[in-house]
């Protein structure tokens, strides 16, 4: 899991792996409600009226609250996510992966973002749910950004996937070449329903 930067500071790997701890209620609580907060945000993004055509023909999404990315040596990215099928006009209980990969450069500073991949065909959703899912060159998958503003709303059609990200800055054309998407066997060990994926699913079921 990437609570720490630490943690992927030392995960200079990252890509052959993903480093876990043992997952907790809360931690799953949190991730929850964070990404509902995220879908709430993509709801009041000028880019909206584009994601909420796709939405409604979506295999699934994947909801990534906090991509953080960071470092002085070693650049590393990476964040927990939450992935829902699309189930007619509603969405199935949350599963729960984590993305991340690693970079060499002098990448100072510290930054943060919020994603929601809409995953519009069965082999990008095959292989996320297959596990060690790899994005980029080779991966037999297309990845077009849906840039948060509403001049880059129209260029997003075609993708297998389609990536709306909040952030800025080093996140403006975010690309996603060596990023690993695996599943989070510790929670996923969990119940994934209550209040909080209730709420993230009636959230979603509310942008159809």
């Amino acid at each position: 899991m990437f609570k720490y930067l630490a943690q992927m500071a030392m995960a200079a790997a990252m890509v052959a792996g993903l480093a876990a701890v043992p997952a907790r209620a809360d931690d799953m609580s949190d991730l929850l409600h964070d990404a509902n907060t995220t879908v709430d945000n993509l709801k009041h993004d000028p880019a909206f009226a584009t994601a909420r055509s796709m939405l409604r023909n979506a295999r699934a999404v994947y909801i990534v609250p906090k991509l953080v990315k960071g470092g002085f040596i070693f650049g590393a990215e990476g964040g927990d996510g939450v992935l829902l099928r699309r189930q007619g006009r509603s969405w199935s209980q949350p599963r729960f992966y984590s993305m991340g990969s690693a970079s060499f450069g002098l990448q100072a500073g510290l930054q943060q973002a919020q994603l929601v991949f809409i995953i519009n065909s069965d082999r990008a959703l095959s292989g996320i749910e297959h596990g060690n899912f790899k994005l980029g060159a080779g991966a037999g998958v297309t990845v077009v950004n849906l840039s948060s503003g509403a001049e880059g709303a129209v260029t997003a059609h075609g993708g297998d996937i389609v990536v709306w990200t909040s952030g800025s800055g080093a996140y403006a054309g975010l690309t996603f070449n060596g990023t690993v998407i695996r599943p989070d066997k510790e929670m996923n060990a969990r119940p994934a329903g209550g209040p909080q994926a209730n709420r993230l699913r009636a959230n979603l079921a509310s942008a159809l």
